[in-house]
């Protein structure tokens, strides 16, 4: 009898014996694969095929993950290999400037990509996630506007579409919140910023790629509007991914962002870090990043504490410098070019998804988006299913749901991202199994009300849990 795992996740095709390594078992001894007709295999394939075969465990490595908004990116094997190069991993931090000099170099040449590819002059890696990188930008901006005693200001803009951490840290700087609707394309609306535009305004918190996966076209005209106000423009750099080698940030209006490494620049993601939340501004902002630098003096490299108007220290020593290493690995495999197809790719293959899902999903907002789509269960609440049961039934097909009632506004919202990294056998699979989910949902509600089905842990009862979560192991704690 097959196991949950083997029908769930060996059942599927793409986690087959592959052809090549069939065929040289077959052949027996004497035979190599050199012999064969064979077929390019990617190495996200290949990787896998044999991790599906070791672990349990859902991961981007088993499986398709199309977690919109934080992206669940491949990261390529080379990455953890010269992160993993005893020079770096044994690298101690309180070394002296003359012992450093191959990681002072490295983290010099990664902000030199950085610039090249923001447009923006002052940069720091010392923010050490995506949410510290917010912290830090907003300290900045906050610290540029006392130097000008400019004490009146209080408020901060931010999109009704905007992710939950630019209000959060927006209070944290000791800010008042103000919420600037949407209008019907998606964008920001005008009139309203419009309207509660003023003197005593700091700056606008502004997504681009907005969290509906759309740019904004009004986004020039959204910095001329704030910079005649006096105010700042910061850009949630969370999907910078998706205009790469298209535009600069810096060239758009933007005074300062924060780049999210594993959403760009593939590194690890989830369990809590570490992470990277890498910073970038104008030259009027520059006084104001953290202290340390490093400045290059003829061939050698030393930090440089010179700064009497930085906001200081976010991050001790070299920040995640593993995480910096990593990054790198990946800007000098990419090079240029390379670096401008992460965003063309990105963008077409959310554009693929919607275009064959359009017909079977209700898409909310029906120009071209860029790196994720963002669909609704209003063609299924006929047949009474909810997003949740979308997302429930896809686990059943071997895949992790995309990210559900998010953003809020959109009712009954499904997020897909596929990022750059998928090929197009496995995003016709993952429409397949949509297709399929959305002909269940006429035929057969029932199979999606009661989804999954062969997962180790079945439907629970999500509000019985909210309001009375179970914080103590049943069987071995008291």
């Amino acid at each position: 009898m097959q196991t949950i795992f083997e029908k769930s996740v060996l059942g599927r095709s793409q986690y087959q014996l592959p052809v090549a390594i069939a065929a040289e078992i077959e052949l027996g001894e004497g035979m190599t694969r050199s012999m064969l007709d064979l077929p390019e295999v990617s190495e996200l394939d290949i990787v896998r095929h044999y991790t599906a075969l070791s672990q349990r465990s859902f991961g981007v490595d088993t499986g398709f993950y199309p977690l919109g908004s934080c992206t669940m990116k491949y990261n390529p094997r080379i990455n953890e290999a010269m992160a993993g190069l005893k020079e770096f991993a044994q690298f101690h931090p309180w070394q002296d400037d003359a012992d450093s000099q191959g990681t002072l170099e490295l983290i010099y040449r990664t902000q030199e990509y950085l610039t090249e590819v923001t447009g923006f002059p002052g940069l720091t890696l010392e923010p050490a996630a995506g949410a510290h990188g917010e912290l830090t930008a907003v300290m900045m901006m906050k610290a540029y506007h006392l130097d000008r005693n400019d004490t009146q200001r209080r408020k901060m803009l931010i999109p009704d579409s905007a992710h939950g951490t630019n209000p959060a840290t927006a209070a944290m700087c000791g800010f008042d919140t103000v919420e600037v609707p949407s209008d019907a394309q998606g964008g920001v609306d005008l009139e309203k910023l419009k309207a509660v535009l003023d003197e005593k305004t700091v700056g606008m918190m502004l997504t681009i790629p907005n969290t509906l996966g759309l740019f904004d076209r009004n986004i020039l005209e959204i910095s001329k509007l704030l910079h005649e106000k006096g105010a700042l423009l910061y850009m949630d750099g969370a999907n910078l991914n998706a205009i790469l080698g298209a535009v600069k940030p810096a060239k758009m209006g933007v005074d300062v962002m924060h780049i999210n490494l594993h959403k760009t620049f593939s590194t690890p993601h989830g369990g809590g870090g570490p992470g990277g939340g890498f910073v970038g501004c104008v030259s009027s902002l520059v006084p104001y990043l953290p202290a340390q630098r490093i400045v290059k003096d003829g061939d050698s490299f030393r930090l440089d504490f010179s700064a009497p108007k930085s906001i200081g220290r976010v991050r001790a020593f070299y920040s995640n410098f593993g995480v910096i290493v990593r990054a790198y690995t990946y800007m000098l495999r990419l090079g240029k070019e390379g670096t401008k197809r992460i965003g063309r790719y990105a963008v077409l293959n959310a554009n693929y998804i919607k275009a064959r899902l359009k017909d079977f999903y209700n898409i909310p907002f029906q120009q071209h988006c860029m790196h994720e789509v963002v669909f609704n269960d209003e063609k299924q609440t006929q047949y009474h299913i909810t997003t949740m049961d979308i997302a429930k039934r896809l686990i059943d097909f071997g895949y992790h749901p995309p990210t559900i009632y998010f953003p809020l506004i959109v009712h009954g919202s499904l997020m897909v991202e596929p990022t750059e990294t998928e090929s197009k056998e496995t995003l016709d699979e993952f429409i397949d199994a949509m297709m399929k989910i959305a002909e269940e949902a006429k035929v057969t509600p029932e199979l999606l009300q009661r989804a999954p089905h062969s997962a180790a842990v079945k439907r629970v009862d999500s509000v019985k849990a909210a309001r009375n979560p179970v914080v103590v192991c049943n069987t071995c704690c008291t």
